[in-house]
């Protein structure tokens, strides 16, 4: 894999760590080496909400940002100029992000559109040659994951989730640290997140705001008349576009859960919880504590989006309970405690989308499979698929240990994937 020489005491330290075998970094070949593109990769964004901080990190870090798409004309042209402001080329602008798909010269879509658009756009522009950088959860439903993964390797695509903690150095020596033996035998981890959201209110019927294609917006689901409480952050509250708080920032914590106590599929899952705070339509729960048995491990995580009092001294984080220590992790730096609850150590780190960004556009141009691989990603959003699930049929549901699928629950199962419609179900 190639380096960037800026990043090279980062390079140097995990490359200590994998010799040590602290760390693995997988380096699995999978494009050839007619598809490696010019140095300059060319990148569309598609969603310019989260797509802003994307589209700014890509120019950051050596990227052409070429095009900006929105399906609400609103967000587009004061982003477009400052893009222009800084890389000296205004980027073209769309609202249909099937636009960039067609341009040959675009090597790479950024999708950052709501999350039942990640996968379908992803298995779109894979269909299409392109690379795809896909924010989190990279699905909507446990179908669309595995579907992503199955176009990413139909057309040898590099596929990056945007669980950009897989890139910061401090956070890949703390799970270095717990995979090392550094804190014993390790078979609990613990993830979480607490804020302070307010209410969703009532979905009332409203009139489309002018410049807002509601049709494109909602795309693959199937359509639903406007109201004035979903766009553009409360759809994640509705289980027709979102994935709830779990899938929102639990897929990070348990990213990080995951990894350390190096597990991949749960044979049971449990989660508690509901909507208590205030009375209003939302449908996912602001109270969530979720249990998953992978049969010799274990990893709980907790969510309250209306009391923001955090877990282990912080809001959001992953804990490692060890025989011989802890580990807690805030998501960039960590702390070490011995078994009498001493700090023994404490490491502040930063936290940036470039290092991610990097590894992305690296992985383009050498052929690897990127440190947050869709695979991985699937993994890790599917565990927010199934609290999810059992928490919407109200009980445990149990997975078989050799297809990973739900058995035993019909209802449960049912849930596996979703309607669409027509003319928009996802297809590798």
């Amino acid at each position: 894999m190639k380096t960037n020489p800026l990043n090279r005491r980062e390079f140097l330290r995990n490359t200590a760590l994998l010799g040590a075998g602290l760390v693995s970094i997988p380096a699995v070949h999978i494009a050839s080496a007619a598809d490696t593109p010019p140095d300059k990769i060319v990148i569309g964004v598609m969603g310019l909400g989260r797509g802003g901080d994307l589209a700014r990190g890509f120019l950051s870090v050596g990227a052409d940002v070429r095009y900006l798409c929105d399906v609400d004309e609103s967000r587009i042209g004061k982003l477009a100029s400052a893009i222009e402001t800084r890389s000296g080329t205004k980027p073209k602008t769309v609202t249909d992000f099937r636009r960039i798909l067609d341009d040959p010269a675009v090597q790479a879509l950024a999708v950052a559109a709501p999350d039942h658009w990640h996968a379908p756009a992803t298995i779109l522009a894979c269909a299409a040659g392109k690379h795809v950088y896909c924010e989190k959860p990279c699905s909507h439903n446990p179908r669309e994951g595995e579907l992503a993964i199955a176009a990413a390797r139909k057309h040898n695509r590099v596929v990056q989730h945007g669980t950009q903690r897989r890139s910061w150095n401090r956070v890949v020596e703390a799970i270095g640290l717990v995979r090392s033996g550094k804190l014993g035998r390790v078979l609990f981890s613990k993830g979480w997140y607490t804020n302070a959201r307010g209410p969703t209110g009532k979905r009332t019927p409203a009139l489309i705001p002018a410049g807002l294609n509601w049709s494109l917006w909602q795309g693959p689901a199937p359509e639903r008349e406007f109201t004035d409480n979903v766009i553009h952050y409360k759809w994640h509250w509705y289980w027709h576009w979102g994935t709830g708080e779990c899938g929102n920032n639990g897929v990070h914590s348990l990213d990080l859960c995951r990894w350390g106590l190096g597990v991949d599929y749960p044979r049971r899952v449990t989660s508690g919880g509901g909507r208590y705070y205030f009375n209003d339509d939302q449908e996912t729960p602001d109270t969530q504590v979720v249990a998953y048995d992978f049969g010799d491990k274990a990893i709980t995580w907790e969510c309250r989006s209306c009391v923001p009092f955090g877990v282990e001294g912080t809001g959001f984080g992953a804990a490692f309970y060890g025989e011989a220590g802890t580990l807690i992790t805030d998501g960039s730096g960590y702390v070490l405690y011995d078994t009498k609850g001493k700090q023994t150590a404490k490491v502040v780190g930063n936290s940036s989308d470039g290092p991610h960004l990097r590894n992305f556009l690296d992985c383009i141009r050498s052929g690897n499979r990127p440190v947050a691989d869709i695979e991985e990603a699937h993994k890790s959003a599917l565990l927010c698929h199934l609290a999810n699930i059992s928490h919407r049929v109200g009980r445990a549901i149990n997975l078989d240990p050799q297809t990973h699928r739900i058995t035993g629950d019909a209802e449960a199962a049912a849930l596996w994937s979703r309607e669409y419609r027509k003319g928009w179900e996802p297809q590798v």
